[in-house]
């Protein structure tokens, strides 16, 4: 017999979750994610982010979370059609059920899954049992089926939408009320179950019925009252109303193998929950196991490392056990006294390695200034009797703080003294340093005096270096993903928004763990990461001889910066004004009134309302699309008023990103804008860079080429451009192995040309320009996975002749066809794919189900290795380019590196001798089975140089 309980407090509802319906809307919802083993996560993620804020929100001590069972039960008894039409699920979600199960019961919450049963019956039947016992539940989900459970006692809740839905609320919503929902949803049938209902009748028309016969016993009994086309519906299918009504029908009197009573919540699994969230990559809730903060009440009581500041010492238990490493962190040190400080230097100075970390006023590395200095090294430990360790180690960290200043602020070393003692340690080459992002720090100490020597290793690149796309490589998430600890965030010491606290202003006893933790992470992390990487030695050659040699050279090509024409900027900024108001008055011209061109909504009512264009795609929202694509399409079917916006946008985003702001992040003590290059973002090796971004000022337009002659070189100096010629063209004909397109390349032909007269038959001399562009076309579009749609888009042909072109090329060039094939057939089987140089590029979605991910996998396959070696490549040039700054005469710098190309700055007397050396640095980078080329242009500004 069902125990019934008591009633509940009503802060504390008895809960019952709907799992399958959940599991389809966040399936449907999210994104297709997944994990670093390619594993699917979308409906993972969105499942228990749902779980999670009831149990936030309500807190409850009763809930069940209940599923679908496998098979089929007493409905496709009564109809054997019964959810027929179905189609089956997905691969990619049903991988994913039985790991959200496994969470929901490591979090401590009943799981049902009972045979025979529909989840919905399951809850009907216990939301009745609740009902009995004058007990308050509430129904989490987004099943309308749900709403004829509604009552006093009874309520639905949609985690999505944040909404309540009470006897009120669904008479509101569904004009019935909760007692009339059975007969509401026969009458209208539901395609998605093959519930037959009446043909042609809606929620209004059904609505209607309901409110004047009450139920459908009654409609029945007055079916030849109903008028029309719709009344003759009614009446050819009044045999299959009952049985839609039985199908409709919620139990709520199943004979279920659990009772009210056994429905509470159980003490959560911690360690469960960690190896789940890990796996799975939900860093947000593995952030919370680590640090106890779960939304329970009732949880294992397994904290994270907790700290707590006694006599200047950050007390802190800490153990990371991972992959053959066992580390133990001691308590954080606070140094406020110079003889600790001394001991502290004389341990750093002996170590092997130390880590070491700066607090800081500011993000940007020009302009910041030291608040504190951070350090941490290590010892080797006994291992425990039990562990299969193969190393392990006792960590020691410790902060020393500098110029904090808020009121009350304790007396600190001086921050001179303790740089001088810093120095000789710092600029030894022979005592190894490891940082995480160190770049930054380099800046640091170079603003300092202090010029960095040993930098050794680098533990935002060793991650990076070792899979470039498990995880974004900040400390943060790889503590989490490395090392499962939830690390101390800053806004939780200085707090968000516009309150938030410069590091100076924290207190000294906050801050000294946030800042302590850093350096022991760092270290953590590299004995956590640089044993993976010595385990793959051509990861670790990509770290030692590409990524870690060119972090000083980045930093010093950053830390000279590029000379700005400020005035130049500021005319075409004007000029820039002037033209887009010019388009403005135009379109305004077009429309017939005045518009706000920045505004979507009301582009859309001038281009689909007003002027009637056709309505290419819509918006998530069902809104017509005014993107740049659908702008394009409509342009080239010689719409005038897409074009004219197309053109605003353009010089729009000119004006906002380069020529209004470029005059403001000049340095004033420089001179000079210092962008910022970040080695650990584009997966495939390449550079990119912020603040400003150099990669992105158009070359092509008259405008984007104004801008670069704003990049001027010094008086009586010159700026060199150097340039790979074709390089990932080199590089295809080199991996492919083809022997048309390496003869090309030996002959210093124009490969263009040469791949027109092969495609087209033709002797070399007699390739039209046309053609050239169309092989030219073929040539990149297929390094990039471009597909014939894409190829007659570009060319503006049909689909049929660019399939034609295509397959001419690969007639004529059959070794590269090989290759594509090859090199997808062996990342279906490895899982990644490879540089020349070695550097890898996981691709997670290579066997997805998914047509749509593995395509694009594909394609990145077939792309990866040739834009990855380019990237090798120029690295390579770069670290041996510096080495010969270092030495040379000259007076050159390299102020920078966008794409495949380096920016020098030359006195114009060494200019000869710089090309000269240069192009042979850069030539000899790589030895391929075709000549690397490089050209060089020169001039007064960068425009000059190409």
């Amino acid at each position: 017999m069902t125990q019934i309980l008591p009633k509940f407090n009503p802060d504390s509802p008895f809960i019952l979750v709907d799992g399958s319906s959940y599991l389809f809307r966040a399936f449907h919802a999210m994104p297709p994610l997944t994990n670093s083993e390619g594993h699917a996560t979308g409906a993972i993620f969105g499942v228990i982010n749902m779980i999670g804020k009831l149990l936030e929100q309500y807190q409850p001590e009763r809930i069940a979370v209940v599923f679908d069972a496998k098979g089929k039960n007493f409905r496709h008894d009564l109809y054997s059609e019964y959810k027929a039409h179905r189609p089956p699920m997905p691969d990619e979600l049903r991988i994913q059920i039985e790991p959200i199960h496994d969470i929901i019961k490591a979090l401590g919450i009943p799981l049902l899954v009972i045979d025979g049963v529909e989840a919905d019956d399951v809850m009907g039947t216990l939301a009745h049992h609740a009902t009995q016992a004058k007990m308050d539940a509430l129904l989490s989900t987004g099943d309308k089926d749900m709403a004829q459970l509604v009552n006093q006692h009874i309520t639905l809740v949609n985690t999505m939408t944040d909404t309540l839905m009470t006897p009120e609320k669904v008479e509101e919503k569904f004009h019935v009320k909760p007692d009339q929902i059975i007969d509401y949803l026969a009458l209208m049938g539901d395609s998605s179950d093959n519930i037959p209902g009446i043909p042609k009748c809606g929620p209004k028309t059904a609505a209607k019925w309901l409110a004047e016969y009450g139920d459908i016993d009654n409609l029945i009994a007055h079916a030849d009252e109903i008028k029309g086309k719709i009344g003759e519906n009614l009446r050819a299918n009044l045999d299959q109303l009952k049985l839609s009504r039985e199908l409709t029908t919620i139990r709520i009197d199943c004979d279920l193998p659990i009772a009210l009573a056994d429905i509470k919540r159980h003490e959560a699994d911690m360690d469960a929950l960690e190896t789940l969230f890990a796996r799975f990559d939900l860093r947000n809730w593995l952030s919370r196991v680590l640090k106890g903060d779960l939304p329970f009440s009732q949880s294992s009581g397994r904290k994270a490392h907790s700290e707590t500041v006694t006599n200047g010492h950050s007390q802190k238990s800490a153990a990371t056990e991972t992959d053959g490493v066992t580390i133990e962190s001691e308590p954080y040190a606070t140094i406020l006294d110079m003889a600790e400080l001394d001991q502290w230097l004389k341990k750093l100075e002996s170590a092997e390695v130390f880590a070491i970390d700066t607090e800081t006023t500011s993000l940007n590395a020009m302009q910041a200034k030291i608040v504190g200095i951070s350090f941490a090294y290590a010892e080797p430990a006994e291992k425990a009797d039990n562990a299969k360790n193969s190393q392990a180690w006792r960590n020691f960290a410790a902060y020393v703080p500098l110029t904090h200043d808020y009121d009350g602020a304790p007396t600190q070393l001086p921050y001179d003294e303790v740089i001088a003692k810093l120095k000789p340690i710092l600029e030894n080459p022979a005592i190894q340093k490891i940082g995480q992002n160190f770049k930054y720090d380099w800046h640091l100490f170079q603003n300092a005096g202090i010029d960095v020597q040993g930098i050794a290793f680098d533990t935002m690149l060793e991650s990076y270096c070792f899979n470039s796309v498990a995880t974004r490589h900040n400390m943060d998430d790889l503590a989490l993903k490395y090392l499962n600890h939830s690390t101390i965030h800053f806004e939780d010491i200085a707090g968000k928004g516009k309150k938030q606290k410069t590091f100076n202003e924290i207190d000294i006893e906050t801050a000294a763990p946030y800042a302590a933790e850093d350096a022991d992470i760092t270290l953590q992390l590299h004995q956590t990461l640089m044993p993976k990487l010595q385990a793959e030695p051509k990861l670790e050659s990509v770290f030692r001889d590409i990524e870690m040699p060119l972090v000083p050279v980045l930093a010093k090509m950053e830390h000279t910066g590029v000379r700005i024409d400020r005035q130049m900027l500021a005319d075409q900024s004007y000029e820039l004004g002037e033209k887009l108001t010019a388009l403005e008055q135009k379109a305004h011209l077009i429309a017939g009134s005045p518009f706000n061109l920045n505004s979507s909504k009301q582009l859309q009512e001038i281009l689909f309302e007003k002027l009637d264009l056709p309505i290419i795609k819509k918006t998530p929202k069902g809104q017509p699309s005014t993107a740049e694509p659908v702008l394009v399409q409509l342009a080239e079917d010689g719409h005038e008023m897409p074009n004219l916006i197309l053109e605003y946008r353009s010089l729009a985003k000119l004006k906002s990103t380069y020529t209004d702001s470029l005059p403001k992040q000049i340095n004033p003590n420089t001179g000079r804008v210092h962008t910022s290059y970040q080695q650990a973002v584009a997966s495939t090796g390449r550079l990119s860079s912020t603040e400003p971004n150099l990669q992105n000022i158009p070359i092509r337009t008259p405008e984007g080429r104004r801008i670069r002659q704003a990049f001027i070189a010094d008086d009586g100096h010159q700026l060199l451009a150097a340039d790979y010629s074709q390089i990932e063209l080199r590089i295809m004909a080199h991996l492919s192995g083809d022997a048309s397109l390496l003869k090309a390349f030996a002959e210093g032909k124009d490969i263009h040309q040469a791949t027109a007269a092969e495609i087209f038959n033709m002797p070399l001399e007699e390739v039209t320009s046309e053609q050239r562009r169309s092989a030219k076309a073929v040539n990149f579009g297929l390094i990039y996975g471009m597909s014939a749609f894409g190829l007659a888009k570009q060319l503006n042909i049909s689909r049929g002749l660019a399939q034609e072109y295509i397959n001419l090329y690969f007639s004529r060039y059959p070794g590269v066809a090989d290759y594509m094939e090859n090199t997808k057939q062996n990342a279906k089987q490895t899982g990644y794919v490879e540089t020349l140089m070695g550097r890898r590029l996981y691709l997670p979605d290579i066997n997805a189900k998914n047509g749509q991910l593995r395509q694009y996998a594909e394609r990145t396959a077939i792309n990866a290795p040739m834009q990855g070696t380019a990237a090798d490549i120029i690295k390579t040039a770069m670290v041996k380019m510096q080495a010969w700054l270092n030495e040379t005469k000259l007076d050159i710098k390299m102020l920078m590196q966008v794409h495949d190309e380096l920016v020098f700055e030359v006195a114009e007397q060494d200019i000869e001798s710089a090309k000269a050396e240069i192009k042979t640095i850069m030539e000899s980078a790589l030895a391929l089975d075709v000549p690397l080329i490089v050209e060089i242009g020169q001039g007064k500004n960068w425009d000059e140089a190409h």
